[in-house]
């Protein structure tokens, strides 16, 4: 019998998925299959492209083979452009004037990047970002070019200008609307957005209608803005937005909708019945779908109509959760709350960086929407919550503040991976079958591999179905470490390892990741106290520890001279002042008790450094997971309620543990009487006097979930004290999570504080004197990071702007706004140009 011939043009996500479906169904038995794919790579990853900019190779993205493809009898032919389609004689004609016949034809033509008709978009060094050919020339272009901009403020958008600022250019990111991600998030939530982008340097410049590109002056474009200043770049990427790709379904009289895209039915059948569209170039209901998702599920309901069944498409799920630039986002459902009976409740914490909305209906019982910006940890339970169905507690805007009452749906039919249509039954039916890694879980049944956005659920399945059955769960830091954190520290220490290299060489695979790296660095930090900027140390640390500075909102950094307890002489005041006024920078007195300088340009931090050092400051750590400040009160010193001497313990403890990494920032205090003037029962170290001696509270914490420090000893004296401090804090830093505050450690650790009693005091496990040794090299290897990186040159280059920017650094001109420096043109004395600049609000 011979079999009917099915084509499928395109080898997209989408049309790859289909191919999976087609094979996992025996098609291959009834259809003779062809594949046609435009570009010269078989199917990849387009979600997570920029990827290639922060170390992955585009091998790493292929979703399979050309071999795979070989041995389940598909014909796959890449690099071929079809043409057209003559749908009377049932053929398609290929560029190279081939004529392939068909039985069933579908569609999977994707979309093409929009390029806004502006003079100039088709300049030299203009780009889109869609395809692994167009990263490889944006960063073939991004070689010796100093600015970028990318007009688009969309999701991809924020990825393309992710992308330029790894690269090393000053990024500008320009959007017609009056927000960015206008699609997903309202005004508020953009907002934080905006705040938070701009902190890592790029620069957001909205309500831009970019008129003309055109040659500029100081940079290859100047761009020109209807009613605003130009701006000049090197290089531009459009990514604002995407247009169904119909051409061919046009050419041969499909039917298009009014702006576009393929018209669909629900059984993804075009207006000719044996040809189908899929994914992004499909218009079902007036609805052209964006996301991976939604094409998932059409191409699972075609491949059930091509072979007789009678599934039917009836929309997709939208959801996102996503990290941009390193901030959460994330929207489910109907974010922005758009038709009747919708309810808003939200939660803006613009000091704490966080903006949560929940959409519900009106009788307040079923969640429609949702919106989190800065805190993604509640995603998992309101998207589940969201696509189950499941009902709402009496007050729904306690979600906005603990979502924990949200349990997650039980049932076996709730939908985890909305992309492959994953429930809870067919994961733990895989997990009970044999399926006990989580790589070999998302494979087996894909959950987790379309956005990724369901991988935290997945893993939680996992580990619940793995305990049920008795076995040991799977708690490993990254996919490439099989280990926790706590025992890659036990690793580092009883091997000896001091290298990322030699960790990952010893007891990984692969190329390490943003999760693994930082972590490798803090293990290695608080064991071996080595500078974080020598060579093999350096590329592992996120933006702020790289510089030894935090970066601000402006692209800017601040500098935190370290001031033990708050004690500072006035000779030390007037060379703050000094400096601050020299280099023109803001300054401002922290809840922490010493003073924060901000608007440093990073060329200019090894010069106010010097200055510091000079008049005896030391570095602050303000960028590092450390000890940030030992707050106190003047104690007995001074105060007449005062029952011993705060200020003098407060700065002898500050300088003990200066030099310490830790999982998390720590922030200690010491109140001299029990008023508690210095909040101590607050910190992640608390001491108070009395007249018995010091107690001591460990665990407390401010921030989003402030929680109260537990008393762990009383009536110690100061050797004592001491003594029991080293041990929690080298027992923290043995055993606790990546990223881990104290006081959630303390949670989480079992049997809680009555355990880390019986362990820091009772010696329960015989550890106490490694601790106390431990810490002791911690201390006495102390080195301050800045007077260091000051005396050793190749470290010292990375403080230049640009490579080549010789001994003349830029120097900004400003205009002052609330104490930020507002950048009004960049002059450079060596090349004696000027580069008129904007910021957005300016």
């Amino acid at each position: 019998m011979q079999r009917e011939k099915l084509l499928v043009v395109g080898n997209g996500m989408v049309g790859h998925h289909l191919i999976e479906q087609l094979v996992a169904k025996n098609a291959h038995q009834r259809y003779q299959i062809i594949v046609l794919g435009e570009e010269r790579f078989v199917a990849y990853d387009r979600v997570h492209l920029s990827s290639l900019f922060s170390g992955s190779e585009h091998q790493d993205l292929l979703l399979s083979s050309e071999q795979w493809y070989q041995d389940n009898g598909i014909e796959l032919l890449l690099g071929e452009q079809v043409v057209a389609i003559d749908r009377d004689k049932q053929r398609v004609t290929l560029a190279s004037d081939t004529q392939l016949a068909y039985d069933k034809l579908v569609l999977a033509t994707g979309s093409f990047p929009f390029v806004p008709p502006v003079q100039g978009s088709d300049r030299d060094n203009c780009f889109v970002y869609r395809t692994l050919d167009d990263l490889s020339s944006i960063k073939t272009a991004c070689d010796g070019a100093r600015t970028g901009a990318v007009v688009g403020g969309g999701l991809l958008g924020l990825e393309a200008a992710n992308a330029l600022r790894l690269l090393g250019l000053e990024t500008h990111v320009v959007e017609f609307a009056p927000r960015l991600m206008p699609v997903q998030i309202d005004d508020a939530g953009s907002a934080l957005l905006k705040s938070k982008v701009s902190e890592l340097g790029v620069q957001v410049h909205t309500q831009r209608a970019t008129t003309a590109i055109t040659d500029g002056e100081t940079a290859f474009h100047r761009m020109n803005f209807s009613g605003h200043e130009p701006l000049e770049v090197d290089v531009i990427v459009f990514s604002a937005g995407i247009r169904p790709q119909d051409t061919l379904a046009r050419q041969c009289g499909l039917e298009i909708g009014e702006r576009g895209g393929i018209v669909i039915n629900d059984a993804c059948q075009t207006s000719d019945p044996d040809i189908y569209a899929i994914g992004e170039c499909a218009l079902w209901q007036q609805r052209i779908f964006g996301l991976v998702a939604p094409g998932y599920s059409m191409a699972r309901i075609t491949a059930d109509q091509i072979l007789g069944g009678d599934s039917r498409f009836s929309g997709a799920d939208m959801s996102t959760k996503l990290k941009l630039m390193g901030v959460d986002v994330s929207a489910i459902g109907n974010s922005l709350g758009q038709g009747e009976g919708c309810q808003e409740m939200v939660l803006q914490d613009m000091r704490a960086g966080v903006y949560k909305k929940l959409v519900v209906n009106d009788a307040g019982d079923k969640l429609l929407g949702a919106i989190l910006i800065g805190d993604n940890q509640d995603y998992d339970a309101l998207l589940q919550c969201y696509l189950n169905g499941m009902p709402l507690p009496a007050h729904p805007a306690e979600l906005l503040f603990d979502c924990s009452s949200l349990q997650g749906s039980k049932d076996a039919g709730a939908i985890i991976c909305s992309c492959h249509n994953v429930t809870r039954g067919d994961i733990a039916d895989a997990v009970q079958a044999g399926t006990h890694e989580l790589s070999e879980l998302k494979s087996c049944t894909k959950a987790g591999t379309g956005c990724g956005g369901c991988s935290t659920m997945v893993k939680a399945i996992l580990d619940e179905e793995l305990a049920a059955l008795g076995m040991e769960v799977n708690n490993h830091i990254c996919e490439h470490f099989a280990y926790t954190r706590q025992e890659l520290f036990h690793l580092a220490r009883v091997e000896q390892i001091r290298s990322f290299d030699e960790l990952i060489a010893r007891h990984g695979q692969g190329m390490g990741c943003d999760v693994c790296k930082p972590a490798a660095a803090s293990i290695f930090a608080s064991l071996w106290n080595e500078h974080v900027l020598d060579a093999r140390h350096q590329p592992l640390q996120d933006t702020n520890d790289a510089f030894l500075a935090n970066m601000q909102k402006d692209g800017s950094y601040s500098v935190v001279p370290r001031i033990p307890a708050g004690e500072i002489t006035p000779e030390k005041l007037i060379v703050l002042g000094e400096v601050a006024k020299q280099y023109d920078l803001y300054t401002k007195i922290t809840g922490g008790q010493r003073v924060d300088l901000f608007g440093a340009q990073l060329e200019q931090l090894p010069d106010i450094w010097q200055a510091l050092i000079d008049a005896g400051f030391e570095t602050g750590h303000a960028y590092g997971k450390s000890l940030r400040t030992v707050k106190s009160c003047v104690g007995s010193t001074w105060c007449r309620y005062g029952v011993d001497d705060s200020m003098g313990l407060a700065i002898m403890l500050e300088n003990r543990y200066k030099g310490l990494r830790s999982p998390h920032k720590l922030k200690f205090a010491v109140s001299g009487c029990t008023r508690e003037c210095a909040e101590a029962q607050s910190k992640d170290i608390g001491v108070i006097a009395t007249e018995n001696g010091w107690n001591l509270y460990v665990c407390g914490n401010g921030g989003m979930r402030p929680r109260h420090a537990d008393l762990l000893v009383s009536d110690l004296s100061t050797d004592e004290l001491v003594t029991m401090i080293d041990r929690v804090l080298m027992f923290y830093v043995r055993t606790a999570d990546k990223l881990q505050r104290t006081s959630v450690w303390l949670q989480n650790l079992e049997g809680g504080l009555d355990y880390l009693r019986s362990v820091v005091v009772e010696d329960s496990l015989g550890l106490n004197a490694e601790l106390e040794a431990q810490m002791n090299h911690v201390v006495d290897t102390y080195q301050c990071e800045w007077k260091t990186t000051l005396s050793t040159p190749e470290k010292l280059a990375r403080f230049r702007r640009f490579v080549n920017e010789g001994d003349a650094a830029a120097t900004p001109d400003y205009r002052r706004e609330r104490g930020q420096r507002i950048p009004v043109r960049m002059v450079d004395p060596k090349a004696e140009l000027i580069q008129q600049t904007e910021q957005e609000g300016a």
